[in-house]
C-alpha cells in the first residue's frame, strides 16, 4: 500500500516526490494551524479580505524584487520610494488640487525617475546595487520626511478606493457578489485551458505523456482552491467583495509572469544572474537587463505606495519602513537564490503569502510584536536553509519545481546557458538574440 501510494504521488508529481512541495504545503499547514488556534478567525471572510488588502504590498513589491534578486541584485530602498512617491502623490491632491488620476500617473512618473536614477548607477556606472540602493534609501526617506515636513497628509475618498475598495456588484439582492464569482468561474476556465494545453503540447514534442488523472487531480484541487477563495470574497459581509488592490496585484502576477517565462528578455534576466560572462558572450546586453530591473522595481514601489496610503487614507513620514526586509524575505522564502539566477514570479508570491499570514496569524493570537520578528526570521531561516540543502544534493528548489510541475513557473540553475536546449517546451521561441 506505502509503494502504491509512493508511486502515485512520484507520478503526480512528475517524479519529484513530495518532497518538492514544501512551501505550498507549508502555507496551507500554517493557515490550518492558525483557523484552529483562532477558532476560524484566520479563514474567516472578513480577515481573507483583511489580509489581502493590508498586505498587498508585499505582493507587488516581491514582483519586481524576485526579478532583481534574480538577476544578481538587491533592492534595500523600496521602502523609502514607496513612502516618497506616497507624500508626492498626497500632497499633488491636497496642495496641488490634482485629480485622482494624474495624481496616480505623477506617481507613476517619480517612481520610474527614481528607478532611471538606481539604474544609471548600476547598469552604467557599475556601482553595486547593494550600495545605490542603501544610498537610495537614505535619500528618498529622507525627501519623503523633507517633503512631507514629517507629518502625516490624508488623501481624498475619491482616491482612497485604490486600496480600500472592492469589486462592484451589478446584481442587488443575490446573497454573492456577482463579479467576484465570474472572475473565480474565469480563472477555473484558465486552468482548465492550461493543463489541456499543456498536454497537448507534450503530445506535438513527443515527450512522455503523464496519465490522465494526473492532470484530472491537478486541475480539481486548483479549482477546488479557486472556487473556495471565491466563496469566501464573494460572500462576506455587505459591501465587501474582492479588493480592487487584489485586482491589480493579480495583473501584475499574470504580466510578469508572462514576461519572466515566455519572452526573450524574460530569458535575458535569467542568464544574467546565471553567469553575467557567459550572457554577454552570447549577446546580451548586461546594461539593459540591470538597467530594467531597477528601474522596474522602483516603479512596482511606486505602485506599493499609491495603494497603501489608499487603504491608510492617509501618507505619513514612517511609511514603507522595513518593507524591503518583508520583500527579500517573500523572495528568498518563495525559493529563490542568493547568488541569483534562480526564482519566479509565482514562487515569491507563495513566499509572500506565507509571511502575511503568518504575521496576521500571530497578530489574531495577540502575540507581542517582537515574538512575531524572531519567529517570521526564524522561518525565512529555515525556508531558505532547507533550498539550499535541496540545492546542494542536486535538487531543484521545492517553490520552483511546485509551479514547473503546474507549468506555471520554471527554476533555473546556476551558470546554465539560457538556450532552447534549456527550455524545450516550447523549441519554436528564438533564442537570446
Amino acid at each position: 500500500m506505502s509503494n502504491k501510494f509512493t508511486n502515485a504521488v512520484r507520478t503526480l508529481t512528475g517524479g519529484r516526490g513530495i518532497s518538492q512541495y514544501s512551501m505550498v504545503i507549508a502555507l496551507v499547514v500554517i493557515m490550518g494551524i492558525f483557523e484552529w488556534l483562532t477558532g476560524g478567525l484566520t479563514l474567516n471572510q472578513g480577515n481573507v479580505i483583511n489580509v489581502v488588502q493590508q498586505y498587498s504590498y508585499i505582493l507587488i513589491l516581491a514582483i519586481g524584487m524576485v526579478m532583481v534578486i534574480i538577476a544578481g541584485h538587491i533592492d534595500l530602498s523600496v521602502g523609502s520610494v514607496a513612502a516618497f512617491v506616497g507624500i508626492i502623490v498626497a500632497k499633488s491632491m491636497s496642495d496641488w488640487h490634482l485629480p485622482p488620476v494624474l495624481a496616480m500617473l505623477l506617481g507613476l512618473v517619480v517612481g520610474g525617475l527614481v528607478g532611471a536614477w538606481q539604474g544609471f548607477w548600476v547598469a552604467f556606472v557599475r556601482v553595486p546595487a547593494f550600495i545605490v540602493t542603501l544610498a537610495g534609501q537614505l535619500i528618498f526617506r529622507g525627501g519623503n520626511q523633507l517633503f512631507g515636513q514629517s507629518s502625516s497628509q490624508s488623501t481624498p475618498d475619491s482616491y482612497n478606493w485604490i486600496g480600500n475598495g472592492f469589486l462592484p456588484d451589478p446584481v442587488w439582492g443575490v446573497p454573492a457578489n456577482l463579479s467576484t464569482c465570474i472572475i473565480g468561474v474565469i480563472i477555473v476556465a484558465v486552468i482548465v485551458f492550461l493543463e489541456v494545453r499543456g498536454r497537448q503540447r507534450r503530445v506535438r514534442m513527443g515527450a512522455t505523456r503523464r496519465p490522465l488523472w494526473t492532470s484530472i487531480v491537478k486541475v480539481a484541487a486548483l479549482s477546488i482552491v479557486t472556487l473556495f477563495a471565491t466563496y469566501l470574497f464573494a460572500t462576506g459581509r455587505a459591501g465587501t467583495s474582492f479588493p480592487i488592490v487584489g485586482i491589480i496585484a493579480g495583473v501584475l502576477i499574470i504580466i510578469y509572469t508572462f514576461v519572466t517565462n515566455n519572452t526573450i528578455f524574460g530569458r535575458q534576466i535569467y542568464a544574467v544572474g546565471g553567469n553575467a560572462a557567459a550572457a554577454v558572450l552570447s549577446g546580451v546586453s548586461s546594461r539593459r537587463v540591470n538597467f530594467f530591473v531597477m528601474f522596474n522595481m522602483s516603479v512596482l514601489a511606486a505602485i506599493a505606495g499609491m495603494v497603501f496610503i489608499g487603504n491608510a487614507t492617509a501618507s505619513g513620514p514612517f511609511d514603507g519602513t522595513g518593507w524591503e526586509l518583508d520583500a527579500i524575505a517573500a523572495v528568498f522564502v518563495g525559493g529563490a537564490a542568493v547568488a541569483g539566477g534562480i526564482g519566479t514570479v509565482p514562487g515569491s508570491i507563495i513566499g509572500a503569502l506565507v509571511m502575511a499570514f503568518l504575521a496576521n496569524g500571530l497578530s489574531l493570537l495577540g502575540v507581542p510584536s517582537e515574538w512575531t520578528s524572531i519567529i517570521r526570521g526564524l522561518v525565512l531561516l529555515v525556508a531558505v536553509a532547507f533550498d539550499v540543502y535541496n540545492k546542494t544534493q542536486g535538487r531543484p528548489s521545492f517553490t520552483g519545481a511546485l509551479l514547473r510541475g503546474l507549468g506555471i513557473g520554471r527554476t533555473r540553475p546556476r551558470g546554465e546557458a539560457v538556450t532552447e536546449t534549456a527550455l524545450p517546451e516550447n523549441p519554436s521561441k528564438p533564442s537570446l538574440g
